[in-house]
């Protein structure tokens, strides 16, 4: 590939320089030869900056944005089949203090969904979960691997930073909830571990969902109509519209 290049760049030039010479050969007049080429060589800086800085610059985000508009659709399905269920296991120790937040998340602005997002992905949790709690969060990740695995397959996720965090937050606290034998007689020490491995991947979690509920308020309100109405952090959530 690389000797292909330097031949057509080499080809290009003695194209460019036998027109030179034919110019030179028809009108006789390296005066009017030489201002042009000044000229045109002048010019490559800016159509530089104007075609490669700029244009493909801009071409670039454009197709970026497009990229993770579809990723969203991926964000859906990940929230249907995971999320959704992982915070309700999360939030049976974590409930008063955040349900709350989002009681009234189908009122919320745009720029409601974009400060709640930055605050509860800084926000600190301290979920503390007894063993039973445990035992049914291992058994419903490592059910869930092969899924994780999947979405992980993506190459085009890569594209979405804050979902590829979640992603491996996720998977992480799966593979160490695989590795417990017995998460009911775990020490004090290993269980700290995994309340750690679990903040982090609740953190992240509640941070993308808020985002994705955006989403879905901005560009399909049909959807957001279900996403709210089977809001995660109401209790009494039901999909029937009353």
């Amino acid at each position: 590939m690389k000797r292909w290049y330097i031949l057509v760049g080499v080809g290009l030039v003695v194209f460019s320089a036998a027109l030179y010479l034919l110019h030179y050969a028809v009108f006789g007049d390296p005066h009017h030869i030489w201002i042009y080429l000044l000229g045109d060589i002048a010019f490559v800086p800016v159509e530089v900056l104007l075609v490669t800085l700029i244009l493909h610059r801009l071409l670039e985000v454009r197709e970026k944005r497009a990229l993770l508009h579809k990723l969203n659709m991926v964000i859906g399905v990940f929230f249907s089949e995971v999320g959704n269920d992982l915070m309700r296991l999360c939030l049976e120790t974590d409930a008063d203090r955040v349900r709350a937040s989002f009681s009234d998340v189908a009122e919320w602005s745009d720029g409601d969904f974009v400060r709640a997002s930055c605050r509860f992905r800084e926000q600190d949790y301290n979920i503390e979960h007894i063993p039973e709690a445990l035992e049914k969060l291992k058994a419903f990740l490592v059910g869930k691997r092969a899924f994780l695995l999947r979405l992980l397959e993506n190459p085009n996720i890569l594209e979405h930073d804050t979902f590829t965090d979640l992603l491996w937050a996720v998977f992480h606290l799966t593979e160490e909830l695989a590795h417990r034998r017995d998460v009911r007689a775990l020490p004090q020490a290993d269980r700290d571990h995994l309340t750690g491995d679990i903040n982090r991947a609740y953190g992240r979690l509640v941070a993308e969902w808020i985002l994705y509920m955006r989403h879905l308020k901005r560009d399909y309100p049909y959807l957001f109509s279900l996403a709210a109405r089977t809001n995660p952090f109401n209790p009494g959530a039901r999909a029937e519209v009353v």
